[in-house]
């Protein structure tokens, strides 16, 4: 294997110049401003975990998990997601506090992927966690704020599609009781929204016709809360019913908070079904393949840190939505330089900080020395030669 060349990178991994890294961490001000107004208070986890408490309970896969050794020879990882790791603090260092629980984070997080195109082995995640309310009011409350959230992080037009894992459980223990393997590889088809696998799967399987037409036919719900509705017909199994039940009242919430519009049943999206236990959504932005925000419920996670309780909880995939986010409304910084010799260098470094207290100001600093001093002759042409970036400035300052 040929050494890697100085410039080169691992792959997954990308650089955020300047202009970047601002918008990013404006969004990222911006949203977890909007939590906080929610009564999320922020919480910072550390990058490295054990495999055997936090490693395994997270909801990524174990090969996807970035594993190293300590001094000690014990595996550690790489965080690949947050809510496991606040799982874990919520059972220890916060387990005299009473619930719920209110928390928000913003993080890198890490996952090793195959050499596909696009996949990003460290990404950025904004997000929250409600811990130690069970209802539908709480579920309703964090696609409220996701919606809130993406307004903040300047996503001008997107859709969020909430789903349920108790429909299709429910479902196909109905249609296909004996069948646990067909199930799965049915519910994997849906994960990766492969509905064309689907539909062959369900041809290759042999069923009769209407059960066939039953298990085809979740395909064509999406829509408003009608969907619920036309659901109710499809299984009389009584955790789909109970699931169905409970979408209908998340609805109803939320057309309180007045956000219903941005939101459509997809009974077919129902995230991670080794990890959710209830309702999950994403929220998709126009114009973007691949979603910028999931989430959902996962009542069994507290459990594997001996403090069982409910929760539900969502994330932004912050740098996805840098191509997309529009927070260029705020006022670009004044930005000056301050050039000075030697023998001035107390009076401008103090009008250098002079003008930094006037609020919205960049200032930088440049000490002319020696032969930069003596090429500074006359007006413009003086200017380029002491500042050759001089235009990316409002205003140099010379004190010579």
């Amino acid at each position: 294997m040929s050494k890697p060349k100085v410039f080169e990178k691992p792959t997954g991994v990308k650089d955020y110049l300047p202009e970047t890294v601002a918008k990013l961490r404006r969004i990222e001000s911006n949203v977890l401003e909007c939590m906080q107004k929610w009564g999320y208070r922020q919480i910072i986890t550390p990058t490295l975990e054990y495999y055997d408490t936090v490693g395994v309970a997270s909801s990524t896969s174990d090969r996807k998990l970035f594993k190293l050794l300590d001094k000690k020879g014990t595996t550690v990882v790489l965080r690949s997601d947050v809510t496991a790791p606040i799982a874990r603090v919520v059972a220890s260092l916060l387990k005299d506090r009473p619930f719920p629980l209110r928390l928000s984070y913003h993080s890198n997080v890490f996952r090793a992927f195959e050499d596909e195109a696009g996949r990003e082995a460290e990404f950025f995640q904004t997000g929250v966690e409600l811990v130690g309310d069970p209802s539908a009011d709480a579920d309703a409350e964090v696609v409220a704020l996701a919606i809130a959230s993406l307004k903040a992080a300047g996503i001008r037009e997107f859709k969020i599609a909430i789903g349920h894992v108790g429909f299709l459980n429910g479902l196909f223990h109905e249609a296909l009781a004996d069948c646990p393997g067909e199930q799965g590889a049915l519910k994997d088809r849906l994960l990766q929204r492969d509905h064309v696998g689907y539909r062959d799967l369900l041809r290759r399987l042999g069923l009769a016709d209407s059960v066939r037409e039953k298990l085809e036919g979740i395909l064509r719900l999406r829509g408003g809360q009608e969907i619920c509705d036309q659901a109710r017909s499809l299984s009389k199994d009584r955790t789909a019913q109970e699931a169905l039940q409970h979408l209908c009242e998340v609805w109803d919430v939320l057309k309180a908070y007045g956000v219903s519009e941005h939101v459509l049943i997809d009974l077919t999206m129902v995230g991670d079904f080794t990890y959710y236990t209830g309702m999950t959504f994403e929220g998709y932005a126009a114009d973007l393949g691949f979603p910028v925000c999931s989430g959902g419920r996962y009542d069994n996670l507290l459990a594997q840190f001996d403090r069982p309780a409910p929760a539900t909880g969502f994330a932004l995939k912050t740098n996805r939505m840098l191509e997309v986010a529009n927070v260029e409304g705020q006022d670009a910084p004044y930005r000056a330089l301050v050039a000075y010799a030697p023998d001035r260098v107390k009076e401008a470094l103090a009008h250098a900080q002079e003008l930094r207290s006037r609020g919205n100001v960049i200032v930088e600093t440049l000490r002319i020395t020696g032969d930069s001093a003596a090429a500074s002759a006359g007006g413009s042409e003086r200017l380029a030669r002491l500042v050759p970036n001089a235009a990316e400035y409002n205003e140099v300052i010379e004190f010579a």
